[in-house]
């Protein structure tokens, strides 16, 4: 397992946490190895176990972070990865939120430049992105363009860039 700072299906409203060191080094222990287990960190940040449970608990409550397996879709039959930048006429907000509602879709940022949006989707096949960009993405109210750009590998997949 590792930790994820991507929210699964619903945006983020959330004012940012205020974090101590402690919080932020149990944080990256976790980024480093999210199996780490609770007395092993304890040790690290001179907590108890009991302690570094509960923070890594308030941590999860808050959507500070997520803990969870990070895989390569290729490996696990999602045969079909992309990054779909959307136009968008109106507010982006209505078409952004109805893409973090759909399965395919795990990761949605609303952005500035040639896109208002970018989602990456994850797909079983060429067939399933087909009918996911044309039934779906594009039929949504005020999407005026899009633009697919197909993953033909996964070089680097990584999620431990600390804290600040």
């Amino acid at each position: 397992m590792s930790t994820n700072g991507r929210s699964r299906g619903k945006p983020s409203a959330r004012p940012p946490v205020n974090l101590d060191d402690v919080s932020k080094a149990i944080i990256e222990q976790l980024q480093h190895d999210g199996r780490k287990s609770y007395a092993a960190i304890a040790a690290e940040v001179g907590l108890s176990e009991a302690a570094v449970r509960q923070r890594v608990q308030r941590l999860l409550d808050a959507e500070v972070m997520q803990i969870v397996a990070v895989t390569d879709p290729l490996q696990v039959g999602f045969l079909r990865s992309a990054m779909i930048g959307l136009r968008v006429s109106g507010d982006m907000t209505e078409v952004a939120d109805a893409l973090t509602r759909m399965d395919e879709v795990d990761y949605v940022v609303t952005t500035a430049g040639s896109f208002d949006i970018l989602a990456e989707v994850v797909c079983e096949d060429d067939d399933h992105l087909l009918e996911l960009l044309t039934k779906r993405i594009r039929a949504l109210p005020n999407v005026t363009a899009t633009e697919t750009f197909v993953y033909l590998k996964l070089n680097k997949q990584l999620y431990n860039w600390g804290t600040r």
